[in-house]
């Protein structure tokens, strides 16, 4: 687990007051909230890809037993990712929020599979993940009842965890 300790910018890079003042503007122009985000991914051979979203990258493989050469994080494992570091912005920013200090934070995202619906072994199975859980270790001296009102609030306004749990609609179409 990072604490405080091992890295001082976790609290001085949580800028609040430019949340604040996002929030305020746009309580008074809503019509400026609207926006979208957007990735591209480029297969580059075997079960490698590279994503690129803004001026960030990412690369992705297979483990070698599904034919990839496991160089780089699997596709399943980023929507693991995804949700536990979009938890982890809503804990700080809600604990910011409350004034609670943490020297420590950590959320394990746990997602069983089977792989018969992955490799088309059996069409009853579905190639995703089962289920998602996650567990929150916090060192802190906050009130228990805290944080879990801090639980419940990173969830709320988790947008992955929104898009996961409320099943947002995706569609496809193939561009000549």
């Amino acid at each position: 687990m990072t604490t405080v300790a091992e890295d001082m910018t976790c609290a001085a890079s949580l800028d609040i007051e430019a949340m604040q003042k996002t929030k305020a503007h746009l309580v008074d122009h809503p019509e400026q909230a609207k926006g979208s985000f957007s990735a591209k991914t480029v297969w580059t051979g075997g079960a490698q890809a590279v994503t690129s979203a803004r001026s960030f990258t990412i690369r992705t493989d297979e483990p070698a037993p599904l034919g990839g050469m496991d160089a780089h994080i699997d596709p399943m494992e980023l929507l693991l990712a995804a949700l536990g570091s979009c938890l982890a912005i809503g804990w700080a920013t809600h604990a910011k929020l409350r004034g609670v200090e943490f020297t420590g934070l950590e959320i394990t995202v746990n997602a069983p599979f089977d792989l018969r619906g992955y490799l088309a072994i059996d069409p009853s199975v579905r190639p995703g993940f089962g289920e998602l859980s996650y567990t929150v270790k916090v060192e802190s001296d906050a009130n228990p009842a805290v944080l879990e009102e801090i639980r419940q609030a990173a969830e709320i306004g988790s947008p992955m965890f929104d898009n996961i749990k409320n099943m947002t609609p995706v569609s496809g179409t193939l561009a000549a």
